[in-house]
């Protein structure tokens, strides 16, 4: 049995609060427990967020964000 408390690790750095919290519910909706640490106390501030997984989801997470389709020209296709 592992101690969870902690076994966290970082999974990654993003630019702004939203883009961790999207990735974050992503995760989420997918069955794996996600930290959001946000880079500001303060509130409003849109400084950037860290995501942490439990080692045991680490690998399905990586997966998970890494088939994120992050071009938009399989979008523009649709609007011609």
């Amino acid at each position: 049995m592992t101690n969870q408390i902690d076994d966290w690790h970082k999974l990654g750095s993003y630019d702004t609060n939203l883009q961790g919290e999207l990735h974050a519910n992503l995760l989420r909706n997918n069955g794996i427990t996600v930290s959001v640490q946000t880079l500001s106390g303060i509130p409003g501030m849109n400084s950037g967020a860290v995501l942490w997984v439990q080692t045991d989801d680490l690998a399905q997470a990586k997966r998970i964000l890494a088939s994120i389709d992050t071009t938009m020209a399989s979008h523009d296709e649709g609007l011609n």
